[in-house]
């Protein structure tokens, strides 16, 4: 089981993370260009939120909806809800790099 804590630990470990805040809950940036890619999101006790490329989210959704999913707050955009009970731990720490290379290849956020 992947909960909040341990997908934030896992990306803290990778290169150029840091702990930060995104639309005011916890989520892990990159350092460099201060882009989040994973988040708390708005189900805290069921799910947390993966920033991936709107392709890959809808491929997520459709092969495997018992561990990814959108409320209707997040379709259309390119976000994912990962399941804390995600049976395949393996791919869902793949997927957090995934998000945090795509972060990586983006220009610096800007500032609201």
């Amino acid at each position: 089981m992947m909960n909040w804590d341990a997908a934030l630990a896992f990306a803290l470990s990778l290169p150029d993370v840091v702990e930060g805040v995104h639309y005011g809950k916890p989520a892990a940036k990159l350092a460099t260009n201060g882009r989040a890619f994973l988040g708390l999101g708005r189900e805290p006790d069921r799910a947390f939120v993966l920033h991936l490329d709107l392709e890959t989210v809808a491929l997520l959704v459709e092969t495997a909806p018992d561990s990814f999913y959108q409320t209707p707050h997040y379709e259309g955009w390119p976000a994912v809800l990962v399941r804390h009970d995600a049976p395949d731990e393996d791919r869902v720490r793949a997927l957090i790099e995934r998000a945090r290379d795509q972060a990586a290849a983006m220009p610096k956020a800007r500032r609201r």
